[in-house]
């Protein structure tokens, strides 16, 4: 909890006095929340307007570089060229790729496509053919802030199969974003993408998540997809994170192949991702990268 005197500065940034700002929503909503066994937020990932503001921005470009691949990805284009246009078009705006050089990854953009979960490495040797379903995941550092999305491609003739799994896959983000809710836990959203997974058979990846982002690449809350029973962390108004549903038409079981990135299905099944980076609001939630 936060340790203020009612009439300090509130610790939002907002310059009004405690008492006349956070204090009722710490003492009288989240501090009984604690007691039942809820995380509740560090003060530093409830975010300030200037904050939110530079997030917005970030995403400004994220959405035009996506918009941008809208039109150029095709059947006989290879993942390392949509690469390269990504990284173009991150430069043209005066921003940064924040998967370059992260943690060793070699390039601007994930390309993922088939039975690749995510995490998938542009590569010239990659030629999209027809039939093929890609996902690609861009997040974007403008003035150090940090926005992060996904979208799905279908290359040509798409089976009906690989169809309906990207508009579900899509359907779970939809609907897991609709869960959330300030001062609900983080764990609703992945009951909701879990249910609607289950209705068509499919596996909802459990080894990777959902994050909080923005002032950072990656941090709190973590935001599984996964159903849960868990008393997860409170989500406030001012945090920030994404919604990433990654789901397998088979089973949920993956692998991370030798390259030590990508991470495939390990029934070989087909996968689909979609992801937005979301606003925690006073009435429910603000997508900022739509």
């Amino acid at each position: 909890m936060f340790k203020l005197g009612r009439n300090d500065k509130c610790w939002c940034g907002s310059g009004r006095k405690y008492k006349q700002c956070h204090e009722r929503i710490d003492e009288e909503i989240l501090l009984p929340l604690k007691k039942q066994g809820y995380k509740i937020p560090d003060k530093s990932l409830i975010l300030n307007a200037e904050q939110i503001d530079g997030i917005r921005k970030s995403a400004a470009v994220s959405i035009k570089i996506m918009d941008e691949l809208d039109g150029f990805i095709k059947e006989g284009i290879s993942t390392e060229q949509i690469n390269e246009l990504v990284d173009r078009l991150t430069a043209e705006a005066g921003a940064i790729p924040a998967t370059l050089n992260y943690n060793g990854f070699p390039k601007s953009c994930c390309t993922s496509i088939n039975n690749v979960i995510c995490h998938g490495i542009p590569s010239d040797k990659d030629i999209l053919k027809n039939g093929d379903i890609i996902n690609v995941d861009i997040t974007t550092i403008l003035n150090g802030y940090y926005s992060d999305m996904s979208r799905m491609y279908m290359i040509g003739d798409v089976s009906e199969n690989a169809k309906k799994l990207v508009k579900v896959t899509k359907e779970c983000m939809e609907e897991g974003i609709k869960a959330i809710k300030p001062y609900e836990p983080v764990g609703n959203i992945g009951n909701v993408i879990n249910d609607i997974a289950d209705e068509y058979g499919y596996g909802v990846v459990r080894a990777l998540c959902g994050h909080g982002v923005g002032l950072d690449f990656h941090s709190e809350p973590t935001v599984e997809h996964f159903r849960t029973k868990a008393k997860t962390m409170i989500m406030v108004p001012g945090m920030v994170f994404t919604v990433e549903p990654m789901i397998n038409e088979g089973s949920f079981s993956c692998k991370v192949l030798d390259d030590d990135w990508t991470v495939v299905t390990r029934d070989n099944s087909l996968s689909a991702q979609w992801e937005h980076t979301v606003l925690v609001t006073e009435n429910g939630y603000e997508i900022l990268t739509l």
